[in-house]
């Protein structure tokens, strides 16, 4: 007797399945370990944080790095996540001949409120397998910044983060690609609100 197995897709047959038109331009999907996947629907906190990074990332950075939101980084063989920001190495053509690669990426940030688990145990495994040193959640729950850096893989095969930073909305913080540029908190977080 045979199992059903579901079908896993790699890095060229999810484009070739956007070319073809199977996607629509509204969908939120990202591939993810083969897998498409459907991501949640954000949050009014979610929507307004992301403002928030929108109006300061590009002045703190400036022309010292590429800022990208929910664009894709190809994870090849068969991930193709679309994290909230990203900031890249710049590059001549900007990324006009491919998607930017994990040698690419400086610093990944979710902004996560329903997607925080997510965020914590998928997503946080698939940048550290790719390599990717530093890694933040804005974690809107408890209202702080989750900093993550030093990828590793354990005795059993699994992918993480050595280190594992807690930094209060309230605070300033320096960026791991940039030292000299801090980014105060206090100006990304949506105040809490009580209801």
């Amino acid at each position: 007797m045979s199992i059903a197995q579901a079908k896993r897709f790699t890095l060229d047959e999810y484009h070739r399945l956007g070319e073809l038109g199977f996607f629509h331009e509204d969908d939120h999907i990202e591939l993810i370990n083969g897998e498409i996947i459907e991501m949640a629907s954000k949050g009014t906190a979610h929507e307004t944080c992301l403002r928030n990074l929108l109006r300061e990332l590009p002045k703190v950075v400036g022309d010292r790095a590429t800022l990208q939101s929910q664009a894709p980084i190809a994870l090849p063989p068969n991930s193709e996540p679309e994290p909230d920001f990203a900031i890249l190495q710049n590059r001549d053509d900007n990324y006009l001949s491919a998607h930017p690669k994990p040698a690419d990426v400086l610093l990944v940030m979710e902004v996560s409120d329903s997607s925080l688990a997510y965020d914590q145990d998928v997503k946080i495994s698939l940048y550290a397998q790719a390599g990717i040193t530093d890694y933040w959640i804005f974690n809107l729950f408890d209202n702080y910044l989750e900093v993550y850096n030093e990828p590793y893989q354990n005795n059993q095969g699994k992918y993480g983060y050595l280190n594992k930073r807690i930094v209060l909305s309230t605070q300033v913080i320096k960026f791991p690609c940039f030292p000299d540029l801090p980014l105060d908190l206090a100006r990304v977080f949506p105040p809490k609100l009580n209801f």
